[in-house]
């Protein structure tokens, strides 16, 4: 009924409440604008804006309208950047997305190490939630993903590139000698800072939980860094990965892995279309030496 230009212009519409508005925004003549506006609202059948005071107003069809043109454009806008990623793959260009604790010390130290054997190599980081991994894949803005658990869609594949072990994030003063590994009954009269995560450290986490349930009162988040900075300010410990805890340390800040060991996985995935390049093989070795010292 109506093509991807009609929604364009309509999109651009009711953004901008002008035609001279929308022209500027697409980069085009405000009749051009005018007649493409014109069509679709003939193909519709209805009218999209009514004039009031200078202005183009939706009408309540357009506002019906506008959350699926919005949608159809987001669509619009992942194909054209995969298309350009496409276009734009070659040996010199890096794209790595990774959770955020990893980009605290372990991607930086792996980054400083390739681009000393790698200098001339374009590097792209980003970080993400785990739930967003997969899209970045999808949408070829990254080639490489890294976090604690395989990301599950058939079309992936994981690299295992190390490992990584659950710890205990205090302040010194709160604990002041603490021996090398700690006991959670050590910590049932300081108050809990919950760690809300649903992957393979939430589940890890989730068997301490009956040791300090009747403890202190607990403060729950899903932040990593938020709850370092709790504990930072006194408020508590906070369980957590090392490499969140390993960056936070400092004169006021120790951690400690826990008595009950629990490890859990580091890995990388990617298209399992798109096998890695030489550079991507070469980075992921540096991240694997960068945990190996860890």
């Amino acid at each position: 009924m109506i093509s991807l230009r009609h929604i364009e212009v309509f999109h651009a519409v009711y953004q901008t409440g002008s035609l001279s508005g929308a022209a500027r925004l697409l980069g085009v003549s405000q009749p051009s604008v005018g007649k493409v506006l014109r069509h679709a609202e003939t193909r519709l059948g209805f009218a999209l804006f009514r004039v009031v005071k200078g202005r183009l107003v939706p009408t309540d069809e357009a506002h019906e309208l506008f959350a699926d043109a919005s949608a159809v454009r987001h669509s619009v806008d992942m194909l054209r950047e995969s298309a350009r990623n496409l276009r734009r793959i070659e040996q010199g260009r890096l794209r790595v997305a990774m959770i955020h604790s990893l980009g605290l010390e372990v991607v930086p130290d792996a980054v400083a190490a390739f681009v000393a054997r790698h200098p001339g190599v374009s590097i792209d980081l980003r970080t993400l939630h785990s739930e967003e991994l997969v899209e970045a894949l999808q949408a070829r803005t990254s080639d490489i993903v890294i976090g604690y658990d395989a990301p599950r869609h058939p079309r992936l594949a994981p690299v295992m590139l190390g490992t990584g072990q659950i710890v205990l994030l205090f302040r010194r003063q709160d604990i002041p000698d603490p021996p090398e590994r700690i006991a959670l009954d050590q910590v049932r009269d300081l108050r809990v800072i919950e760690l809300l995560n649903d992957g393979t450290i939430g589940t890890l986490l989730g068997r301490r939980q009956p040791a300090v349930d009747d403890g202190a009162p607990v403060i729950q988040t899903k932040t990593y860094f938020v709850a370092a900075a709790l504990v930072e300010r006194g408020l508590g410990v906070a369980i957590m990965d090392e490499f969140t805890a390993r960056a936070c340390a400092s004169e006021a800040m120790d951690y400690r892995p826990l008595n009950e060991t629990m490890r859990f996985d580091v890995i990388a995935a990617h298209l399992e279309d798109r096998p890695l390049s030489t550079v991507s093989h070469h980075f992921l070795e540096c991240v694997r030496s960068v945990l190996a010292t860890r």
